[in-house]
């Protein structure tokens, strides 16, 4: 008898224990769904927004030209160095040049002779003591020398390889004592002061763009800078292999910070909202082509799908599905599902913040 009553006492027990665990495990499973996770916040504001097509470049020379030799011949002169600044026309190198002297030197003599001779046979010739045969042929040989003395001097002339227009050395490929061949790369100009950059535009933007809208670009090599410009033409043709359409802007002279070459990251705005409701673009969830971000009210942060519009670095432009002055979730909504308990542990308001000094850069 006294068995039973301690075999019940101990399974009572145990069922006292057990219901004891349970309670304590849905109480710490109670207390953790009640748990807020931390988040950071920002409010939904009004303020202006640039619509702009933003794509990199590398800069190029409106106007360059590899200088070429004209005639063959061994280089005697190199006048001028890699960098130097040469105006149209100046000798940038000479080649040597004493037979060629000696053939406009023959030349003439073979010239003034024959003219000479032409004088003579006139007179003759009018008291028709002289053929007409006879003096149309002096006549002759008198052209073929003064073609044969303008030759003899163009190729001196052509002994010195002249800048085509003003601009920089860019690029010397001779030396002195050099055998140069008529045609052969000598010297690379570059004009410094008329800068373009290229961009390749998908097909279904160039709607976008129009001759004239500016630009603004920023490059590596100097930081913060931004540099001017203005759309200069745009290609009326599609690449069918890439479904790209050639765009050239035309950069603002006077940033001589700017060098052929350089790579660039440019801008072109081809629209503005001033009223648009902005957030920052860290809020923005993207999923299948599909835009959304947690808005906290209450205490809970609730899931709603938007539509956006513009964007710029920072901001999305809303259309749809927000109102100015809700808080949308801009940090920790890796952790949160819709509905789920939050605690802002940082409200900064950087939507309005940035929209206020995007106004006063614009004012």
């Amino acid at each position: 008898m006294n068995r039973h009553c301690v075999g019940a006492f101990a399974l009572g027990l145990a069922g006292l224990l057990a219901a004891c665990s349970d309670g304590r495990a849905q109480d710490k499973d109670k207390k953790k769904e009640q748990a807020s996770i931390p988040v950071e916040v920002a409010t939904a504001r009004i303020g202006p927004i640039e619509a702009a097509y933003r794509g990199t470049t590398t800069l190029e020379a409106e106007n360059e030209a590899t200088v070429t030799a004209k005639t063959g011949g061994v280089i005697e002169q190199v006048l001028v160095e890699e960098g130097e600044r040469v105006h149209a026309g100046q000798v940038l190198a000479r080649l040597e040049s004493e037979r060629l002297r000696l053939e406009v030197a023959r030349a003439k003599a073979a010239l003034d002779k024959l003219e000479q001779d032409y004088q003579r046979n006139a007179s003759v010739f009018q008291r028709n003591l002289v053929s007409r045969e006879a003096f149309e042929r002096i006549k002759f040989e008198l052209d073929g020398a003064r073609a044969a003395y303008d030759l003899a001097r163009l190729a001196l002339r052509e002994a010195d390889i002249r800048a085509p227009f003003e601009g920089v050395v860019a690029q010397r490929h001779i030396k002195v004592g050099n055998t140069i061949q008529p045609g052969s790369p000598a010297f690379r100009i570059t004009r410094m002061d008329r800068l373009q950059a290229p961009i390749y535009v998908p097909e279904r933007d160039i709607h976008k763009l129009a001759v004239g809208q500016p630009a603004s670009l920023s490059v590596d090599a100097w930081p913060g800078r931004i540099f001017a410009g203005r759309i200069l033409r745009i290609n009326p043709v599609v690449d069918a292999a890439s479904g790209t359409v050639k765009v050239t802007v035309a950069m603002a002279e006077g940033q001589a910070e700017l060098k052929p070459g350089m790579f660039g990251r440019i801008e072109i705005r081809y629209d503005r909202h001033d009223a648009a409701l902005l957030i920052p673009k860290d809020a923005v969830l993207t999923e299948d082509a599909q835009y959304a971000v947690f808005v906290v009210a209450d205490g809970r942060a609730r899931r709603r799908a938007i539509q956006v519009g513009y964007s710029d670095e920072r901001h999305y432009e809303v259309l749809s599905g927000l109102a100015a002055g809700e808080q949308v979730v801009v940090t920790g909504q890796a952790r949160l599902k819709d509905d789920s308990r939050v605690e802002i542990v940082k409200a900064d308001g950087a939507a309005g913040a940035a929209s206020a000094a995007d106004a006063r850069r614009q004012g």
